[in-house]
C-alpha cells in the first residue's frame, strides 16, 4: 500500500492541489518515515523517488525545500543502497536530477553524498554507467553550485585523478589508425566519459581550481611506456583549455614543450592526440597561441600529414592545421603559404587517385577543408594556387554523384565557393559560369533526389550566398532557382514533444533530441536536426538582401512573412540572432 501511494506521488506530485499546504508535514513525516525504512527496500526506493519528483515540482520554491531539507539524509543512504545491490540506477538518476534543478538543497549533505559519489566513480567493479551517473552527479553541482561546490574543495584532488583513470580506459583497436570511416564517439565509453567530465569540470570550477591538480598528473602520464596514459595526457590539456584560460595562458611555452614531441610518439593514437591537443589550443588561446607558436606548430602538423599509413591521424593534423589557420594573423600564416600549400596541393592529388582506386576519402575530404581554411585566411594571397587546385575541385563537384560521395561534394563545394570568396571576382569569373552550372545542375535536376538529411544542402544554401557577395548584382539571374531550397530551410518547424518518463526514456539515446524537465514527470523534448541549416538559411537570407538591395525586392514580402515570426523562436538562439542583427555573410 506504502508503495502504490509513493509511486502515484512520483507520477502526480501536484496531487494534493490547492491544499498541499494543509498536508505539507504529513507528507514531509510520510516521506521521512518510508525512507528510512530499511526493511522494506521497495518501500524505501519508491520514497527517494517520491521524494525526489516532489522536490522538483517545487524546484523554485526554496521554503518548501528547506522543509524537507532531513529527508536528504534518507534520499543519499537510499541511493548507496542501490549502489550495493547494482539493481536500479533510477535512485542515483535521482541526484541527477536533483543536482540540476534543486542544488542548494543538498548544501547540507553534501559532504556524504560527494563521498557516496567519489566512492561509486572509483569502484571498477561497478557497472560503467553507474560510475558515470555518480560522475555525472559531481560535474552537474560544478555546473549549478560551483561556489558551494568549491568551498568543499578537497574532494578536488580526488576527484581528478579518477576522472584520468577514466580517460585511460581505451580499447585496444588494430585498425583505428586506418579506418577510412569515423563512427561517432561512443558516449557511453569511460573515456568519453571522463573526458567531457574534465571538459565541464574545469568551466565550473574554474581553473584555479582544476588546472594545478591536472598539471600535477600530466607530466608522469607523458612519461608512462603505456600509451593510453600518454593519449590520456593529452587530451587533458585538449579538455580543460576553455575552462582554464586564464592560468594555462602564462603556462603555454612550457606546455607546447611538453605536447610537440607527441606528434613523432611510436604510437598513431598519441600522435592523433597531441594534433588533437594542438588544435584545441590554436581555438581555445587564439591569436596569442598562433602569434607565439606558428614556426613550431605549422612545420609539426605538416610532418605529420605525411603518415600515410595512418589516414586518420594524417586527416587530423589537417583538422588541427584548419583550427590553426582559421585564426591566424595572414602576415603569418602568409610567410608558411608556399610550404603549406606544396603539401596540401601533393596530398590532394594522391588522396584524389586514391578514391579513383580504392574508394577511400577520409583524408581527402579533409584536405579539402584545409584548403579551404587556408584559402579564406590568405585572401587575395592565395591567388598564386588558384590554378593549380581549382581544377581538380571541379572535377570532384562534378563526378561526385554517387551517395557515399555526399559529404566530400559538399565539402568540395564549399572549397570552391570559399576559394572564389578569397581571391575575388575578377580572378574567379574563369570559372564562375562553371561552377554555377554545377550548383544549378545539382539544385534542380538532382533536387528531388537530395534527402532532407543530405549534408550537400547546408554546404549549398552557404555557397549561393558566397557567390552571390562574388558576383554582385549578375547573381539576381539566379534567385528564382536558388531561394527555393533557402526558404525551405528557414522554414523548417522543429518536431516537439511532450513527454511523460517513461516515453523521455526511450528516446534519449537519439542524439537528435534535446530534452528539459518540466516538472510532475513531464519533460519537453525538441528535435534539433535541421536548426543548425535554419539558422544558416536566415543568415545567407540577410546576406541576399544586403548584396542585392533592390534586385531582392520582389522576395521582401514572402521573406518578412517568414522572418517575423522568428523573432519569437526561442529554441535556437543563432536563429533569433540572425534575425536582429547585421552580420558579415
Amino acid at each position: 500500500m506504502r508503495e502504490a501511494a509513493l509511486l502515484i506521488l512520483s507520477v502526480l506530485p501536484g496531487i494534493f492541489g490547492n491544499q498541499q499546504t494543509h498536508y505539507l508535514d504529513v507528507i514531509r513525516q510520510m516521506l521521512h518515515q518510508c525512507l528510512a525504512d530499511a526493511e522494506n527496500p521497495k518501500v524505501r526506493l519508491a520514497a527517494v523517488k517520491a521524494t525526489t519528483a516532489f522536490l522538483l515540482a517545487h524546484d523554485k520554491e526554496p521554503a518548501i525545500q528547506r522543509h524537507f531539507v532531513d529527508c536528504l539524509a534518507g534520499v543519499i543512504a537510499g541511493v548507496a543502497y542501490t549502489a550495493e545491490q547494482q539493481e536500479d540506477d533510477s535512485c542515483l538518476k535521482c541526484l541527477v536530477d536533483l543536482a540540476e534543478s534543486c542544488p542548494k538543497f543538498l548544501r547540507l549533505q553534501l559532504e556524504p553524498l560527494i563521498d557516496l559519489c567519489m566512492k561509486i566513480v572509483g569502484n571498477t567493479d561497478l557497472l560503467d554507467e553507474w560510475r558515470h551517473l555518480a560522475l555525472e552527479v559531481i560535474v552537474t553541482l560544478s555546473e549549478t553550485a560551483p561556489a558551494m561546490l568549491r568551498k568543499y574543495g578537497k574532494f578536488v584532488p580526488l576527484l581528478v585523478p579518477l576522472v584520468m583513470a577514466l580517460m585511460v580506459d581505451l580499447d585496444e583497436e588494430e585498425d583505428w589508425s586506418f579506418s577510412d570511416e569515423i563512427p561517432d564517439d561512443d558516449n557511453d565509453t569511460n573515456a568519453v566519459a571522463g573526458e567531457s567530465a574534465l571538459d565541464r569540470l574545469a568551466c565550473g570550477l574554474g581553473g584555479k581550481t582544476i588546472l594545478p591538480h591536472v598539471i600535477g598528473a600530466v607530466p608522469q602520464m607523458l612519461q608512462n611506456t603505456d600509451w593510453k596514459c600518454r593519449h590520456a595526457a593529452l587530451m587533458a590539456i585538449s579538455a580543460v583549455g576553455e575552462g582554464c584560460h586564464k592560468q594555462m595562458e602564462t603556462l603555454l611555452p612550457n606546455i607546447m614543450e611538453g605536447v610537440l614531441p607527441f606528434l613523432q610518439d611510436p604510437h598513431p593514437r598519441v600522435r592523433y592526440a597531441a594534433c588533437n591537443a594542438i588544435g584545441q589550443m590554436s581555438t581555445d588561446f587564439a591569436p596569442i597561441f598562433e602569434k607565439k607558436f606558428h614556426d613550431k606548430v605549422i612545420p609539426g602538423l605538416l610532418m605529420v600529414m605525411d603518415d600515410h599509413l595512418n589516414p586518420r591521424v594524417q586527416a587530423h593534423a589537417g583538422a588541427a592545421l584548419v583550427n590553426f589557420a582559421e585564426d591566424c594573423p595572414k602576415p603569418i600564416l602568409t610567410i608558411y603559404l608556399d610550404t603549406i600549400m606544396g603539401k596540401l596541393e601533393f596530398i590532394l592529388t594522391a588522396k584524389f587517385k586514391e578514391l579513383v582506386e580504392r574508394g577511400t576519402k577520409l583524408v581527402l575530404e579533409q584536405v579539402v577543408t584545409t584548403i579551404a581554411a587556408v584559402a579564406d585566411t590568405a585572401e587575395e594571397k592565395f591567388v598564386q594556387f588558384y590554378d593549380r587546385v581549382m581544377p581538380c575541385l571541379k572535377y570532384i563537384v562534378q563526378h561526385a554523384l554517387t551517395p557515399e560521395l555526399r559529404m566530400l561534394r559538399g565539402k568540395t563545394i564549399e572549397c570552391v565557393s570559399l576559394i572564389g570568396l578569397a581571391v575575388g571576382q575578377e580572378k574567379f569569373m574563369q570559372d564562375a559560369s562553371d561552377v554555377m552550372q554545377l550548383l544549378l545542375k545539382t539544385q534542380t535536376e538532382e533536387e528531388s533526389d537530395l534527402a532532407e538529411d543530405d549534408p550537400q544542402i547546408s554546404y549549398m544554401i552557404s555557397a549561393w550566398a558566397r557567390m552571390c557577395k562574388i558576383l554582385g548584382k549578375e547573381f539576381e539571374q539566379y534567385l528564382p532557382i536558388v531561394m527555393g531550397p533557402v526558404m525551405k530551410a528557414a522554414s523548417l518547424k522543429p518536431e516537439v514533444a511532450l513527454l511523460d518518463g517513461e516515453d523521455m526514456k526511450s528516446m534519449q539515446e537519439d542524439d537528435a533530441w534535446q530534452f528539459v524537465t518540466l516538472g510532475d514527470q513531464q519533460n519537453f523534448g525538441i528535435r534539433t536536426a535541421g536548426l543548425e541549416e535554419k539558422a544558416t538559411a536566415c543568415q545567407m537570407l540577410v546576406c541576399y538582401a544586403r548584396e542585392l538591395k533592390d534586385g531582392f525586392a520582389d522576395y521582401t514580402e514572402q521573406v518578412v512573412k517568414l522572418m517575423v515570426p522568428l523573432l519569437k523562436f526561442y529554441f535556437h538562439d543563432d536563429i533569433l540572432y540572425r534575425m536582429t542583427a547585421r552580420q558579415r555573410c
